[in-house]
């Protein structure tokens, strides 16, 4: 009996993760990067049109490279769990941000900045999940692009960030200041 509900969580993770689906078509790559530069461009009239070419470029084409990197071969629920079980190297949602990160500063944008942004954190039963965000050089983060490589596991989900219907995007320093200023008890009940 107690076997059993050691299995509850691993089941509902296993049908959570079948109803994940697969991402919506792809168009090809070139018309991915022309689309998400685009989106970039229109931040403002500020934006370096080769900033924005090559941010798009690496976003759309690094998270490929780094599901080689990271052996991706299922839905991302079930990778996390390969992860977790030491199954497979990398690839929890802020791993992918952390690379993705790390990635686009190497070019050192002028007129684009990086952010880090946090979803569920504040929701008990869902699932936390980090990104990143470009904006415009100056701008908040609300104001940016959602860039999700790990939403389908390397191809890249690109919304304005108030477009994302998924995720309700808080900044991460704000997220980790909120846990600072928990009661002792509750970080350590709730303690990632």
């Amino acid at each position: 009996m107690i076997r059993t509900f050691r299995l509850l969580p691993v089941l509902g993770l296993l049908v959570l993760a079948a109803c994940a689906g697969n991402p919506p078509l792809q168009a090809p790559r070139e018309q991915q990067h022309a689309a998400l530069a685009e989106m970039i461009r229109g931040l403002g009239p500020e934006v370096d049109a080769q900033e924005a070419a090559r941010a798009a470029r690496i976003a759309i084409d690094y998270p490929l490279e780094l599901r080689r990197q990271y052996r991706v071969s299922d839905p991302p629920l079930i990778h996390n769990m390969k992860v977790n079980m030491g199954l497979r190297p990398r690839g929890l949602c802020y791993q992918w941000a952390d690379d993705m990160e790390a990635r686009l500063a190497r070019e050192n944008f002028r007129t684009l900045a990086l952010h880090r942004a946090i979803a569920n954190s504040d929701r008990a039963f869902l699932i936390e999940h980090s990104t990143v965000i470009i904006s415009r050089r100056g701008d908040p983060f609300e104001k940016g692009i959602v860039l999700d490589p790990w939403r389908y596991g390397g191809p890249l989900y690109f919304a304005p960030v108030p477009e994302d219907e998924t995720y309700r995007w808080i900044r991460r320093d704000k997220v980790f200041e909120a846990r600072r200023n928990r009661p002792t008890w509750e970080r350590s009940a709730f303690a990632d």
